[in-house]
């Protein structure tokens, strides 16, 4: 029975896209804004077991990334908020916004408009009514910042 559940879980993994990878990333970061002191590998297994599920390699690294990165994105998205402060985003969109921040403007890892595309459609998913277009409209300001664009060009 042991060896089926290892089995199951491997196959999870396997199968997993980066869109998949991408939500599981979200989840882990959305819990970590709720469990600041607890160890970022505590919350992993924590997750891995509640889901029954392990978390992909690249969700790994985009939840690791945005907790080691938070001052500098949130920095860069504090300078592309119009008439917001991050403290009154809600947290399902700042966490969206993080991810692809990390994404597209700290990690370079995916294309700026992959990274607003999949953000978008967390937002969709998991978001209110109107928090797309929010989503949208902050990282493309994010995405035409002067400092951000020279940042990832280097």
């Amino acid at each position: 029975m042991e060896q089926n559940n290892k089995d199951n879980l491997e196959a999870k993994k396997r199968t997993l896209s980066k869109r998949d990878a991408r939500e599981q990333a979200f989840l882990l970061t959305f819990e970590r804004a709720f469990s600041k002191d607890d160890d970022i590998k505590e919350i992993i297994e924590t997750a891995e077991i509640a889901r029954e599920l392990e978390i992909d390699d690249f969700a790994k690294k985009l939840f690791c990334g945005v907790d080691a990165n938070i001052n500098k994105i949130d920095e860069i998205i504090q300078r592309n908020l119009k008439k917001w402060t991050i403290n009154r985003i809600s947290r399902i969109s700042i966490t969206i916004i993080r991810i692809a921040t990390y994404e597209m403007a700290v990690e370079k890892i995916t294309p700026v408009n992959v990274a607003i595309n999949e953000a978008v459609i967390l937002a969709k998913k998991y978001g209110a009514e109107k928090d797309s277009a929010f989503v949208n409209g902050v990282l493309a300001g994010i995405s035409k910042d002067k400092e951000v664009i020279k940042e990832v060009h280097k």
